[in-house]
């Protein structure tokens, strides 16, 4: 099979299509745009939200804001196809509300806008729900700058999005197979690539040699970038690089990794179809990471999480 190109193809959650208008985050901003119908609102319930779709096709359902919605947690996502988008925080869902749906269940089949304003309002809801109190004094804290920021209601101090940077890489051998593992808390046969949080005052090359380091006990060289991810579950970004492994070897570490081994790419496929293996979901970078190391698409049963 050929080699891959050293980029990824159709990663999902990635094409810009929101105009962020930063510049708009003012005070009355989100009180002028709730009073106006004209406004689209994605309305988040826990972490899940309307959806519709058509085939493979999805679509995020917006709607015009509600006269409650002043009183709710909202923030400002752009401005799109000549309109403004907020997203608003709603009840969660009841256990017979149907139509919703989890940006990991339908991620890799919304439109780029839909995509971008379900990623962004539960990536934004997620951090606001950590952050009520201030981490200097304790004091509760307010959204302010249409909900990208909370200021302390006693020190004044403000507080923004956190990310969190994280490095996935697909590691491969002399013998171009790709190194999969078995992380403890997956389910039962799920395997992806290697993945972990970058450290202060580290490079995310040194990241991606660390983890392979730390968690099946690799070296790995030729570090190269193929693409990233935002992936707000909760709020990180996922950096993906391909690497080459200095020797086979593997010494699992016990508290991270529950199993691990080199496939070829009969050895994967095979593993796939009798169910033995099951490979990440089509909205992760992680796959895209397998199927970049592959070659092309790979048809495997569609999985939600490895958890």
């Amino acid at each position: 099979m050929a080699r891959a190109e050293r980029s990824l193809p159709a990663v999902s959650l990635t094409i810009p299509a929101l105009d962020r208008r930063s510049d708009l985050r003012t005070v009355d901003l989100l009180p002028r745009l709730l009073a106006d119908p004209a406004t689209a609102v994605l309305r988040l319930h826990g972490d899940a939200a309307r959806v519709t779709r058509d085939g493979a096709d999805a679509r995020v359902g917006l709607g015009a804001p509600r006269p409650d919605d002043a009183s709710r947690l909202a923030f400002y996502l752009g401005e799109a196809e000549g309109r403004q988008h907020v997203g608003v925080v709603d009840d969660p869902a009841g256990d017979d509300d149907a139509g919703l749906d989890t940006l990991r269940q339908v991620g890799a089949h919304l439109d780029p806008l839909g995509a971008s304003l379900f990623a962004t309002t539960l990536a934004l809801a997620n951090w606001h729900r950590t952050h009520e109190f201030c981490p200097r004094c304790g004091s509760p804290t307010v959204p302010v700058h249409a909900g990208w920021v909370r200021r302390c209601t006693v020190d004044g101090s403000e507080h923004y999005p956190r990310t969190d940077v994280a490095v996935i890489m697909s590691v491969v051998d002399d013998a171009d197979r790709l190194l999969l593992a078995n992380g403890r808390g997956f389910r039962s046969g799920g395997m992806s690539v290697l993945a972990g949080f970058v450290e202060p005052g580290e490079t995310l090359a040194a990241a991606v040699a660390r983890e392979v380091g730390e968690e099946v006990g690799v070296e790995v060289e030729d570090v190269v970038y193929l693409g990233d991810q935002p992936w707000p579950f909760p709020s990180s970004l996922m950096v993906g690089f391909t690497a080459r492994a200095r020797g086979t070897d593997l010494r699992l570490q016990d508290d991270e990794i529950a199993a691990a081994r080199w496939f070829s790419r009969e050895e994967l496929l095979a593993a796939i179809a009798d169910g033995s293996v099951h490979i990440p979901g089509s909205v992760s970078i992680a796959r895209r990471l397998v199927e970049h190391w592959y070659g092309g698409p790979i048809q495997a049963p569609e999985t939600v999480s490895m958890r």
